[in-house]
């Protein structure tokens, strides 16, 4: 395979996927369009990466007994308004542009050919970008502090709620023109396997696509009317129920582009070559059925859904862990390969010779061994019995961070040191300050994580201004003082982080490295059986799951629910 972006041939998409990283996109004059959204998309997630790590860094030193709100007063009003803008910003709009920004660039590339219509990307950028903005101002104006899940009787102001279905509503532009893109490759490929990167890039935003239903019947028919005044209240339960139709899937959203990374350049970046192409596919096809119907386990303590249907959410829970360890075992064994081809040995000290001196592989594979904890915490939230025990503690926040805040969000700057330099033209301006800011951010998560899952254990709640609280137990703030800790060496690494991409930028004078090929496979796309490279039989298979999983209970709240509950606004 040749180099993402290595060819400089004006060659339509060629018949073999085995040139996917190359075609016609080459370093010109002027970058091509994806080149060109690509960047668009990423310089608005990065912005809001930054917000959200300042309003971050401000909980955690609170919860460690330094309050700096009152400096802060004129901008952010309270804890709870900066709590609302850091879930906001890094939950929902720095994953989401990136992830708009990066596959298609990258689907794009494994296809070797355009886009199938850049005006439609760019139309989508700037619907998203506006949704945003629209948001952004009561957000900001602490006319929306209701925390990035939005649950009524919270209310926001109006333009909050239409902001966000305007960006949802942008990533389905985004998955149609995927489609697009892809159906004019089969049609210029009639038979070949779709190259393995493209495969999972429309996979992801199939999923999405599905998942984001809930979120968006809960906007149009329960929030958006309510704040508008056009009708006389809500319900807090089916609210809960549509967000989480959502709420759990958007996970699987955020993890997915970090796999198609750790799956198809990582391997190669580490000098080895992916284990299995058909197991890649197949745990993608099990994400895209899976993903969705399992929302209730969020709700194991909420009235007013039958104990039968969260039993069928627990068992799908644990169901849709089964692609997670597929993932492990393929991933680990590719980076093995990798490690053995540098000279490793031993059942576990050829990990040694992964290439460390590398940022972006050092923060993906670092990323990989905290989520490694974060899936075990995942399936302690999945069980009944065990749920009871960490539900609404600081326990949720602390795996939140290990899923979001490292596996997604460290792989994601780990992309970022060879995508910015790539899209910029230019070299990384600094390898070493990279490395240091992967380790720091490492380390920092570890120790951040760390405590505030002990906390969940001893009961301390989530979204609660700890530092002020009257009812803190002696054992407590030992750990709160290690949230405070953990939060600084994270703020310190994303500093370190903007510095250098911001150098990068403007103060880099050398020529950018080459772009990190796709991984070849030991088992490749000809073992895989051709019913996976099927979209139709899988999404039909998603939609069953759906209606039977969440369809008794949505149709029985929506015909029994009367929507009476009055909006508060707290903060």
């Amino acid at each position: 395979m040749s180099p993402l972006g290595a060819s400089d041939s004006p060659a339509r998409a060629p018949a073999s996927p085995a040139q996917a990283s190359g075609g016609r996109f080459g370093r010109g004059a002027e970058p091509p369009s994806e080149q060109r959204l690509a960047s668009a998309f990423i310089a608005v997630a990065l912005v809001a990466l930054f917000g959200g790590v300042v309003t971050g860094a401000l909980q955690a030193l609170e919860h460690a007994g330094v309050n700096l709100y009152p400096w802060v007063a004129p901008l952010i009003k309270s804890y709870y308004h900066g709590l609302s803008l850091h879930g906001v910003l890094n939950v929902l709009v720095w994953t989401t542009f990136f992830i708009c920004g990066f596959l298609p660039f990258i689907a794009a590339r494994a296809l070797a050919t355009p886009l199938a219509s850049p005006k439609l990307g760019w139309l989508t950028f700037w619907l998203m970008t506006a949704g945003l903005v629209l948001a952004a101002v009561p957000l900001v104006g602490n006319a929306a502090t209701v925390m990035f899940t939005f649950y009524p009787p919270l209310r926001a102001h109006w333009a909050f709620y239409v902001g966000l279905t305007l960006v949802v509503a942008g990533t389905w532009l985004v998955t149609l023109n995927l489609a697009l893109t892809w159906r004019a490759w089969r049609a210029a490929n009639p038979g070949t396997r779709t190259p393995l990167a493209a495969f999972m890039s429309v996979v992801t935003f199939a999923m999405w696509t599905i998942a984001s239903l809930g979120l968006a019947a809960e906007m149009l028919f329960l929030l958006i009317p309510w704040s508008l005044g056009w009708v006389g209240g809500t319900d807090a339960l089916l609210a809960r129920v549509l967000f989480w139709f959502t709420g759990h899937p958007i996970v699987y959203f955020w993890l997915l582009p970090a796999y198609v990374s750790w799956y198809t350049l990582v391997p190669r970046q580490a000098g080895g070559k992916l284990f299995s192409d058909p197991l890649a596919r197949t745990s993608f096809i099990l994400f895209l059925v899976l993903s969705t119907p399992l929302g209730f386990h969020h709700q194991y303590t909420d009235p007013g859904i039958h104990e039968g249907w969260k039993l069928v959410h627990a068992f799908l829970t644990f169901a849709v862990f089964f692609p997670s360890l597929l993932t492990f075992f393929n991933v680990v064994a590719s980076l093995e390969s990798g490690a053995r081809a540098r000279g490793g040995t031993g059942w576990v000290a050829w990990v040694r010779r992964l290439p460390w001196g590398d940022p972006s592989v050092a923060a993906q594979v670092l990323a990989m061994f905290l989520f490694t904890f974060g899936g075990v915490g995942g399936l302690i939230n999945a069980s009944y019995n065990l749920n009871l025990i960490v539900h609404n503690t600081a326990w949720i926040p602390g795996h939140l961070h290990l899923t979001v805040g490292t596996a997604v969000t460290l792989s994601f700057m780990g992309i970022t040191y060879w995508l910015v330099p790539y899209l910029r033209g230019r070299a990384l301006w600094s390898r070493p300050l990279a490395l240091a800011q992967v380790w720091l951010w490492f380390v920092g998560m570890t120790i951040f994580s760390h405590a505030m899952h002990r906390l969940g254990m001893l009961g301390a709640p989530r979204r609660t201004m700890l530092g002020a609280a009257t009812y803190v137990q002696p054992g407590w703030k030992l750990l709160m003082s290690l949230v405070g800790i953990g939060g600084t060496i994270l703020f310190l690494s994303s500093l370190l982080y903007f510095l250098n991409i911001v150098l990068t930028l403007v103060a880099s004078r050398g020529p950018a490295p080459a772009v990190p090929e796709f991984a070849e496979a030991l088992s490749g796309p000809e073992h895989a059986p051709a019913v996976l490279d099927r979209w139709r039989p899988w999404i039909v298979l998603a939609f069953v799951l759906i209606a039977v999983a969440y369809g008794p209970t949505l149709v029985r709240l929506a015909a029994t629910t009367p929507l009476t509950t009055p909006g508060l606004r707290v903060w």
